[in-house]
Formats: structure tokens, C-alpha cells, sequence
């Protein structure tokens, strides 16, 4: 039995397990995840552990801001649930993901049980945002999105402020990169949703 640390980007850690650590269940990782509640926790396919850091401070406003546009727009439709950072999902792979932003259809989320809302719902968001701060690894995010993809995420977006970009991925169509723009469109999964970028990019 073995365990390894990774360092996947300035100060994120990914500790790999030996074989039969790797088997901790999913409400083992829940309980893991409660005992150790000041940090940011997601698990690989594999069964990988990844620690990520706090946000700074610029990045964490920019979240805030991305997160208060998002849920003005989420309150007025109705017509699905919008969970932020800390939330963690088990999507159908087995990993378990916290996207910065996510969004799920009413449908679905009433579908699963009590206890299944309570815990890591086993589920991969229909709507998925990943904020890149200064620590983050762009190809790492990019793989992440397409696990999301991969899932069953029926779009996503991941934002890079540092370039000024945003990659907009969506079910059975390449990925659309858009170079400093002004607003983005959550249609046709998020409609009426147009996000203003200049607040993030400022």
C-alpha cells in the first residue's frame, strides 16, 4: 500500500492512493469530506484525491460576481436549482467534481431522493462553469470540461480571465472559443441568460 503527492499546479495537490484506499466508498469519501471541512476536496475517476487551494482574493470576487448574475437570473426562470463552489456531485464515471458554478434542471433534482440532495448527488450538472484563477492549470480545467461533456452536461463554459477568453462547450458540437467578449449567451440550455463579462474581466 502506497500513497503519493502530485502537484498539479502551483499549490494543488492530488494524492494518489494505494489500491485499497482507492476503494473507499462513496459515503466513506462523504465522511472524509465532513471531517475535513476547511478544504476544497474532488476525487478522480480513479479514485484520486485532489486538494485545491482557496481562492485568492481577485479570484474570489470574481466568482462572487459570477455567482450573483447567474442566481438573479436562476430566481427569475424557476425552472431549475444553481449550486455553487463547494458543492461536490458524483457524476456517472464514478469522480466526483465540484464545478466553480452549476446549474440543474428542476426535473432531475426532484428526481433524486432526500438523502441523494443531501449527500454528493449522483448526477452531473446540466450547466457547468469553471473560472480559471492563477493557480489553475488550463489543460487541467479543459480536461475537466470535457469530463463534464462526457457525463452529461449539456453545456459548459470555462473562463479564463487572464487571457480573456471563454470556451464554450456543448453537446455534439466542437468547442467555440471567443476571444474578449462583451457578453455571453447561456442559450438554448440557459434561456434569456446573457452574462456581462466586464466584471470579470476587470
Amino acid at each position: 500500500m502506497s500513497t503519493m503527492l502530485s502537484v498539479i499546479g502551483p499549490e494543488t495537490i492530488e494524492i494518489e492512493f494505494g489500491s485499497s484506499l482507492k476503494q473507499m466508498s462513496d459515503e466513506e469519501f462523504f465522511d472524509f469530506c465532513q471531517r475535513n471541512r476547511d478544504l476544497r476536496i474532488e476525487r478522480t475517476k480513479e479514485g484520486d484525491i485532489i486538494i485545491m487551494p482557496p481562492a485568492g482574493t481577485k479570484s474570489g470576487g470574481r466568482n462572487f460576481d459570477l455567482i450573483v448574475s447567474f442566481g438573479i437570473w436562476a430566481r427569475q426562470d424557476e425552472t431549475g436549482k444553481g449550486f455553487d463552489s463547494s458543492t461536490d456531485f458524483t457524476l456517472p464515471n464514478g469522480a466526483i467534481r465540484s464545478p466553480d458554478v452549476s446549474w440543474v434542471r428542476n426535473e432531475r433534482w426532484e428526481a433524486l431522493s432526500e438523502q441523494e440532495q443531501r449527500k454528493f448527488s449522483p448526477l452531473c450538472p446540466d450547466f457547468v462553469v469553471e473560472l480559471r484563477s492563477a493557480t489553475d492549470s488550463i489543460q487541467r480545467l479543459q480536461e475537466k470540461m470535457e469530463e463534464y461533456m462526457g457525463n452529461g452536461a449539456e453545456m459548459g463554459w470555462l473562463i479564463d480571465p487572464a487571457e480573456r477568453k471563454v470556451y464554450i462547450y456543448r453537446q455534439g458540437a466542437p468547442v467555440e472559443i471567443l476571444d474578449d467578449p462583451q457578453t455571453i449567451s447561456g442559450e438554448p440550455t440557459l434561456h434569456g441568460f446573457k452574462l456581462d463579462m466586464q466584471a470579470l474581466w476587470d
